[in-house]
């Protein structure tokens, strides 16, 4: 499959990632935008999607969210800091981005997002009408209860006075704390502690030699009052599917499931087996992207 090494600008820094033009270059085609979850970087499973979206059609734009991978931070904003809303406003640098090339229909953009990304994908197409189809896999629904599951209630306290203390630190001009996203032991300090998030990260390291095992201290703060579910009722007339996995844990499939009764129609709901991360290469993989696929061909293809 055909890709390009691309870049464009976001707020002063300079994004990085890749274009797959469609296969057909006689008209423009519709185009779908992919970005990865909680320090994910393009590497880690996203050329799969592309290229089965590709060759159904679509021209595709894969990248790195601000401060991982090849893209830079933004200006003020040190690298490895999961800022939800600044990636949010960069998955709107990109789509303008995508719109400006030659080979998009830039009224046909469809926005696919996946566990961290599925939620922001949620909050883009419910606040940017330019999206006219979006997917949203894995997603993650809500920091508050995502932290409540994920930290012990004994260590709330010590945790508040911590990201206190951070703030306080970063004012005073002090180098941003950090701690490792995964630790083979899910008893030691870790911003995903579980052992499949382990289990994941380190072997998609192997292909993804930009990746990190690190983020800023306070991406925890920013993630516990990320709440994309208040956004999902607003995200109707756009057609919104939803692929979850009931049995994830990490992004609580229970709580998406719970979310998408919210949303207005057009909506679906495809339910994938396996955990959190088998959509990646695992034996989600074929029914979520397939569904993705079709999902993306009947409202940007098919559809008049």
């Amino acid at each position: 499959m055909a890709r390009e090494d691309i870049e464009f600008t976001a707020q002063g820094a300079t994004l990085r990632g890749w274009f797959y033009p469609p296969e057909d270059v006689s008209e423009p085609a519709p185009c779908v935008v992919l970005q990865h979850g909680f320090s994910g970087v393009k590497e880690m499973s996203l050329d799969s999607f592309a290229e089965l979206f590709q060759a159904a059609g679509f021209s595709c734009l894969v990248y790195d969210h601000p401060g991982f991978g090849a893209s830079e931070p933004l200006p003020g904003t040190p690298r490895l800091e999961i800022d939800p809303w600044q990636q949010v406003r960069c998955i709107q640098h990109a789509i303008s981005y995508a719109q400006s090339r030659d080979e998009v229909d830039a009224d046909r953009i469809g926005l696919w997002g996946s566990s961290y990304g599925g939620g922001h994908a949620l909050v883009v197409a419910a606040t940017d009408r330019r999206v006219k189809a979006v997917v949203s896999q894995i997603p993650f629904i809500s920091g508050s209860q995502t932290f409540k599951e994920l930290i012990r209630i004994d260590n709330w306290a010590a945790l508040d006075a911590a990201f206190a203390g951070e703030r306080q630190a970063r004012f005073a001009g002090a180098e941003p704390t950090t701690l490792p996203v995964v630790d083979p032991d899910p008893t030691v300090s870790s911003a995903l502690p579980t052992r499949d998030a382990y289990g994941w990260f380190t072997t998609a390291e192997k292909s993804a030699p930009a990746w990190r095992n690190e983020v800023t201290f306070l991406s925890l703060e920013f993630l516990r009052a990320y709440e994309p579910a208040s956004w999902i009722h607003l995200i109707a007339p756009t057609p919104l599917l939803m692929v979850v996995a009931p049995r994830d844990r990490l992004a609580d499939g229970q709580l998406a499931t719970a979310a998408f009764d919210n949303a207005l129609h057009p909506k679906k709901l495809v339910l994938i087996p396996g955990g959190h991360f088998d959509p990646y290469s695992g034996i989600g993989f074929g029914p979520s992207s397939v569904a993705a696929r079709d999902w993306f061909v009947d409202h940007l293809i098919t559809k008049t």
